[in-house]
């Protein structure tokens, strides 16, 4: 699988984390397995049990335990 750059941004303050693929917005995710299923879409196969610690995903501002519009530090 080549690598494309993953990021997904921290918490909007509407909840919800907005993930990109090589720049490109793909959506707005609310859980992990939102993320997963953008990815796939994107030709990017990653089960939701593996995208928590995948390599390949940036975790901007928190982990992949927050997503809701709690106020991050």
């Amino acid at each position: 699988m080549p690598h494309r750059p993953v990021t997904v941004q921290p918490p909007s303050p509407t909840g919800g984390r907005r993930v990109r693929v090589d720049g490109e917005i793909l959506g707005l995710a609310h859980n992990v397995a939102d993320v997963a299923e953008f990815l796939r879409r994107a030709g990017l196969d990653i089960e939701p049990e593996d995208v928590t610690a995948s390599p390949l995903i940036d975790w901007r501002g928190v982990g992949p335990e927050h997503w809701g519009p709690e106020t991050v530090s």
